[in-house]
């Protein structure tokens, strides 16, 4: 999972880490191996193992260090959460063979992505002082998400009729990942009702996935796809 550090526990490294592999701020411009502020050392560094059997008995580690069954909602949201990007990672590989010039908008969201995952990890219930910053996502990206939306509405034909998943294999793509993002959104609710995360986070799923349904209509149309209508089926024709 994404969000899961090299030791096998959901912690600051882990989730600090997988961003580093997402976001281009957060690369080193120094020496492979070595992370920006980190001075060059002689010594090769010793790798952990990416497999620790410490969840062969179904239960892992949030980022407070509390064990919680793997199918704990917690657990659920968060995977959801990373099912998300990596379909969103999916989708870009499509859109950049098209030059689209917003990928760089998906890369964004995949970053904020791991941000709330890191929220998503961090229950309330058990979290101290120390991990209270990595509960907490604030509303920048939401409003940002906002702008976007508006934006590529802005250039769009009103909706007249339901749409069906299509205009193209991005816009279908795209497509897909909204319908992953409501259910990532149906995951992270439960959690939110229960003071165990941060409201924003579901604020930005929720806003998330119109973005999605926006940005496909938009690629439809920037690429010359029509989108397919819902028409209701005729049943007497077969009767």
């Amino acid at each position: 999972m994404a969000v899961w550090g090299l030791g096998g526990r959901l912690g600051l490294r882990g989730c600090l880490g997988a961003r580093k592999l997402l976001c281009p701020r957060f690369q080193s411009r120094g020496p492979q191996g070595v992370e920006d502020g980190d001075r060059p050392s002689s010594k090769t560094p010793k790798l952990p193992k990416i497999y620790t059997k410490t969840g062969d008995k179904g239960f892992s580690s949030t980022f407070t260090g509390e064990r919680r069954p793997k199918d704990d909602q917690v657990f659920e949201a968060v995977g959801t959460t990373d099912e998300l990007s990596s379909a969103i990672g999916f989708a870009m590989e499509l859109i950049a063979e098209k030059g689209h010039p917003f990928v760089e908008e998906l890369q964004k969201i995949q970053c904020s992505l791991q941000d709330v995952g890191s929220a998503l990890a961090t229950p309330r219930s058990s979290a101290r002082e120390a991990h209270l910053k990595h509960a907490t996502f604030e509303a920048g990206p939401i409003l940002e998400l906002e702008q976007w939306i508006d934006r590529y509405s802005s250039q769009l034909p009103p909706l007249t009729a339901f749409i069906l998943p299509s205009g193209g294999k991005s816009s279908s793509a795209l497509h897909f990942c909204r319908a992953v993002c409501r259910r990532a959104e149906r995951r992270v609710v439960p959690l939110v009702q229960s003071g165990e995360t941060d409201a924003n986070v579901a604020k930005f799923l929720n806003r998330l996935s119109d973005y999605l349904f926006t940005l496909a209509r938009y690629t439809a149309m920037k690429e010359g796809n029509p989108e397919k209508i819902y028409k209701k089926n005729d049943l007497s024709v077969h009767a």
